[in-house]
């Protein structure tokens, strides 16, 4: 799984001209699933970004998590996380996990997450054309993939 995590002080996701999913003060985070990803990809990259100290504290040192900092949590399926570009100028998806296996991984990302967070995950809807519109705060900008660990 691969994360991009943005710090914002607020973000939505849109389909079909409705909000589906919007923040204030906290992170947004596109969630890219491989077709390789299991549950232990899930709990590292969900303990990860609950306790990610991101956010400043009263000196302006970046030292508290979302948790800390009372933040607000939105995440997008984003397929397109596992492009492949090494060939020529067209991505490919063939690393990107299907629906059968990305439906229940973003899921259980999101839940266990929520649970980590002790707040709720708001989201964007799978598989839907999403609009995400984000005012980055910093910009903070993390990119984490659950394959590079070590």
């Amino acid at each position: 799984m691969r994360l991009v995590i943005q710090r914002v002080e607020k973000a939505s996701v849109t389909v079909d001209d409705k909000i589906c999913g919007k923040i204030g003060k906290g992170l947004l985070i596109l969630v890219g699933v491989s077709r390789d990803d299991s549950a232990d990809d899930v709990e590292w990259l969900a303990s990860k970004t609950a306790a990610m100290r991101i956010f400043p504290d009263s000196e302006g040192v970046m030292n508290r998590s979302v948790v800390d900092a009372d933040g607000e949590l939105l995440a997008v399926s984003q397929f397109t996380l596992m492009a492949s570009t090494r060939k020529g100028n067209r991505p490919s998806w063939i690393h990107a996990a299907g629906h059968e296996l990305a439906v229940p991984l973003y899921e259980a990302f999101c839940t266990r997450l929520s649970e980590l967070a002790s707040r709720p995950v708001e989201r964007g809807i799978f598989g839907a054309d999403m609009k995400v519109e984000l005012i980055n705060d910093g910009p903070v900008t993390i990119v984490i993939d659950s394959k590079l660990r070590e």
